[in-house]
């Protein structure tokens, strides 16, 4: 299991992956191709290139992967509204909304996908076109490559595949008696399905039972928690449903004197205790420049691996502590990157 005295790096999957990241230049236009699992940019020579940006809900670690993903672009030479036109879209949580977004793009040169259900969504309905994704927990097993290292079709991107030991240990480090954790995700996220069964796979080892409540949207997170109560810690992973709503969470948790851990940065600025997280703004800044290397190599998705997010980082909110019943640790403060409220 990974230390939580020293930040952690996470090894990017091949080094080809590293050599696209690396690539600078202005940008150049890409020969088109429309056959499957050879798809790359369709914009003639001198043509603004068009690129649609997807997302299943709003909230700030996805908004921090879109913005990050812009400003990937831009670092690489790609000029919004000179080089690139953005169109972004957010599905607020229905997926016939997302469904009607994928056909919508499907006219994009590129496609830029945010979380697991927004990738899958695209992939479906869009065949012949470069899709890269950002904040995919398991590219594998959701069915969006066929290997991290020879993705295969019209998609990569970057995972942001969690440290569910840390985050774990971070729980029983915050409050040391904790075993019994609170599990709340939701049954729609195929994303959020991995991370469950990752976090019951190596709860045991860490003495810790864990108590899961499902949710189908963001009306019932409230009453999901509740049900939680008693637990001794919340843990809420990459779901995106529940962080669309981590308010609702974080009032149960404050009520009731129980500590909520998280698995992204922003949720500890919105009242949560402390987060072992990706910082989703630089996964995106990363999937930009992946992408704007495929661009201007004229590649294709199927030979660029898949990337997983690099920095890993520790958020701690005091404040959200004391009001959830709890002193954070000064070995937990003294290593945090980001200290909150």
């Amino acid at each position: 299991m990974p230390s939580l005295t020293r930040r952690s790096v996470i090894a990017l999957v091949a080094a080809a992956g590293l050599g696209l990241a690396g690539c600078a230049g202005s940008p150049a236009a890409s020969p088109a191709s429309t056959a499957a699992g050879g798809a790359s940019a369709a914009a003639a020579p001198g043509a603004v290139l068009q690129v649609g940006i997807a997302q299943i809900v709003d909230h700030p670690s996805l908004n921090a992967l879109r913005d990050g993903f812009k400003a990937g672009m831009a670092e690489a030479g790609y000029a919004e509204g000179t080089d690139v036109e953005y169109e972004a879209r957010n599905a607020a949580g229905d997926q016939a909304t997302l469904t009607s977004i994928a056909s919508a793009f499907a006219s994009k040169d590129v496609v830029v996908a945010i979380a697991t259900p927004t990738a899958q969504a695209m992939a479906q309905a869009i065949p012949d076109k470069p899709i890269f994704f950002a904040g995919v927990t398991d590219p594998v097993g959701a069915k969006l490559v066929a290997s991290l290292e020879k993705p295969g079709g019209n998609v990569t991107g970057t995972s942001d595949f969690p440290p569910v030991a840390d985050q774990l240990a971070l729980i029983k480090e915050v409050v040391p008696e904790a075993r019994v954790i609170g599990l709340l995700y939701s049954s729609a996220e195929t994303n959020s399905h991995i991370h469950a069964t990752m976090v019951k796979e190596a709860a045991p080892a860490l003495g810790l039972e864990v108590r899961e409540a499902t949710v189908a949207n963001s009306s019932e997170v409230a009453q999901a928690a509740e049900s939680l109560k008693d637990v001794d810690a919340f843990f809420v992973g990459t779901d995106n449903t529940i962080v669309s709503a981590i308010e609702s969470v974080v009032q149960v948790a404050e009520a009731n004197k129980v500590p909520l851990i998280v698995s992204d940065p922003d949720s500890v600025g919105r009242g949560a205790l402390a987060a072992y997280a990706v910082d989703y703004k630089a996964q995106g800044l990363q999937t930009g420049r992946m992408a704007a290397a495929m661009l201007k190599s004229g590649g294709t998705p199927a030979d660029v691996p898949v990337e997983t997010a690099k920095d890993l980082e520790l958020s701690v909110n005091p404040a959200a502590a004391e009001r959830m019943g709890v002193t954070v640790p000064a070995a937990v403060l003294g290593r945090a990157d980001h200290t909150v409220g």
